[in-house]
């Protein structure tokens, strides 16, 4: 998709761009001897992808004793301060549309939806219209920039089918802190999970690498080596039927489809998965039974913690109740 930066304004050499973020940091004893892209991805808590951070460098964008710095593998030393200024947002080819938002939360920082069943959040390959960031766009002119401009606002994502709460940064600052919570694992992610056999344990602990499935590209799978460290807790709230179990899942990471491969890896499959479920009977959902049902952070400007709860969608409440009146 071509972007269109014709209409941009020019900036004179040395002057910064109305709405460049300045950071600054004094390089730390156990950071001596790092490369600075490693160092700047550590120091924004990874918020910023180390590609991009690179990309900020050979732009002229970091500066060490108030030089500018245009390799990634300089290395930085005790007592160097480090600056780096992100550039405000590009503007992007990505068009707005009027897709409708259950918008739970929204003040001058941030947003909280409860996003519905088949909503893609970013456009990818096959998803170039009708995402959560069209809706976004449409929605409120202002999103952090720090994701890409293809990804303005997105702090963390749901799976197109897996419903409820998100939250979305307005500004770049409430960006870098909410991704600090999510790394410090201090943000709290719980969702309601329905999944096929009666689970014969009150609660439990999966720890299980995840990586690419290399035969089909857009599954993940446990990793027999390598791939990223992966942890997902669960509590059983119901053993229905003797078929289907209702479970409460909390993250530690947030890996792709992680709750789905996790659960089907110990012999529970979210019902009507269609990538880690296919050798299980459809029960009608259009999608995984899979739904974030809370959702609780640290404000990052107050410092308030927030708490938010959506109900399960229709579609998964009727199935499950569907479920206990015996009627699958």
């Amino acid at each position: 998709m071509a972007e269109d930066f014709s209409d941009e304004p020019e900036w004179e050499e040395n002057e910064l761009a109305p709405g460049t973020q300045v950071l600054d940091w004094i390089v730390q004893e156990e950071d001596s001897g790092s490369r600075v892209d490693v160092f700047l991805a550590r120091r924004t808590s990874e918020a910023y992808s180390r590609t991009y951070i690179q990309n900020l460098i050979r732009e002229g964008n970091v500066q060490v004793f108030g030089e500018m710095v245009d390799t990634p593998s300089y290395l930085v030393h005790t007592g160097d301060p480090v600056t780096l200024m992100v550039p405000p947002a590009r503007r992007t080819a990505l068009e707005p549309e009027d897709i409708p938002l259950d918008v739970v939360f929204e003040d001058e920082d941030l947003l909280v939806i409860n996003k519905q069943r088949g909503l893609v959040v970013h456009p990818a390959p096959g998803h170039a219209s009708g995402t959560l960031v069209h809706a976004l766009l449409y929605h409120c002119s202002d999103l952090s920039s720090i994701n890409n401009i293809m990804r303005p606002g997105i702090v963390h994502r749901l799976d197109k089918d897996t419903t409820g709460l998100m939250v979305v940064a307005k500004n770049n600052t409430a960006h870098l802190h909410l991704s600090y919570q999510i790394r410090k694992r201090h943000m709290k992610r719980i969702y309601l999970a329905l999944v096929y056999g009666a689970v014969d344990v009150e609660t439990g602990k999966i720890d299980a690498r995840v990586t690419r499935d290399p035969d089909t590209r857009f599954k993940m799978k446990v990793a027999t080596r390598g791939g990223k460290k992966a942890v997902t807790w669960f509590r059983v709230l119901d053993v229905l039927d003797g078929r289907h179990s209702l479970l409460r899942c909390e993250l530690d990471t947030g890996r792709t489809h992680q709750i789905r491969v996790h659960l089907a890896y110990i012999g529970y499959p979210v019902v009507d998965d269609p990538l880690y479920a296919q050798d299980q009977p459809s029960r009608g959902m259009e999608g995984q039974a899979l739904h974030a049902h809370k959702l609780s952070f640290e404000h990052p400007t107050t410092g308030t913690r927030m708490d938010f709860e959506a109900p399960m969608p229709e579609d998964m409440q009727e199935l499950l109740d569907r479920i206990r009146s015996g009627q699958v």
